[in-house]
């Protein structure tokens, strides 16, 4: 297949895979802690990629792995505690659009750190995109008095680090498989998430609460689909195409994540989606050159 098609099948599926992430991270907190279930779906990850790509690190040169680090922490391992903390005090659908502040963070720190070239649209873009994050959480918080809008800004931060993931990739690391990318960032954070999984208590209790193991199961599919099978998706995507292309996978992902959190039952008003359109406008925008 043509790598300009194949790019948007990369695309199409990524967003259906990742716009269900959030309803599986709102079921597994159900019974389980922000840490635990952050630490538990790195673990399952690692186990999942590492026992059929473990090879694939092989040929990774000393000087790589500076970079598999740094992609790594700020592209694999902070981002699914901050999700799943920020998701006990805001619905998955909202957390799904903010998610979507992650092209315009490329783009920023691309031409902050990276030496990009942005063009009048996307610096337009970038602002469109800020100012319906602002109506989106500002009004967010008037509408859902039971939710805390203030840990909307751990999504932001989450965004900011795989921004610079996918920096990182395409500048420090386009010579390596998206394969031995994706073993090697969880080789490097898989052993962290291990301890901080033993310090949660989460062995002496997973045994005498049905509850937790429903949830285990939840973020067991999360952890194949959400994290093992998309990293390898989205390495490949990333190597086809742009950066911001690349970024552009969460276009879609809230419409998924959207419907996902209106069959459980999440309320969300017309202002927030009018915020939410915006920052998709800009997302568009600064996708342009």
């Amino acid at each position: 297949m043509e790598q300009k098609k194949l790019r948007w099948v990369y695309l199409i599926t990524l967003s259906i895979i990742w716009g269900s992430s959030f309803i599986l991270i709102k079921k597994g907190l159900v019974g389980l802690t922000p840490t635990q279930l952050g630490a538990l779906r790195i673990v399952f990850t690692t186990i999942f990629l590492g026992s059929f790509g473990f090879k694939s690190i092989r040929n990774v040169k000393p000087k790589e792995w500076k970079w598999l680090a740094w992609s790594g922490f700020f592209g694999s391992f902070f981002p699914p505690f901050l999700f799943a903390l920020a998701q006990t005090k805001i619905d998955s659908s909202i957390a799904s659009i903010l998610n979507s502040l992650t092209p315009l963070n490329t783009v920023i720190l691309g031409v902050s750190f990276f030496g990009f070239i942005i063009t009048r649209r996307q610096v337009f873009g970038v602002l469109i995109g800020l100012i319906g994050t602002v109506i989106l959480i500002s009004k967010g918080g008037e509408f859902s008095s039971n939710q805390n809008f203030w840990y909307s800004f751990l999504i932001i931060i989450a965004s900011l680090g795989y921004a610079l993931n996918i920096n990182i990739l395409k500048k420090h690391l386009e010579g390596l498989s998206a394969l031995a990318i994706s073993v090697g960032h969880f080789v490097l954070i898989g052993l962290p998430a291990f301890i901080i999984l033993i310090y949660t208590g989460f062995f002496n209790t997973i045994f005498e609460s049905k509850e937790m193991q429903i949830a285990v199961l939840y973020v067991l599919i999360l952890s194949f689909f959400g994290t093992a099978i998309a990293k390898l998706l989205f390495n490949k995507m990333i190597k086809i195409s742009s950066p911001v292309f690349a970024a552009s996978v969460t276009y879609t992902i809230p419409l998924t994540a959207v419907l996902w959190g209106i069959l459980d039952g999440e309320n969300i008003s017309l202002t927030q989606l009018v915020g939410g359109v915006i920052i998709l406008l800009g997302v568009y925008l600064a996708n342009r050159k």
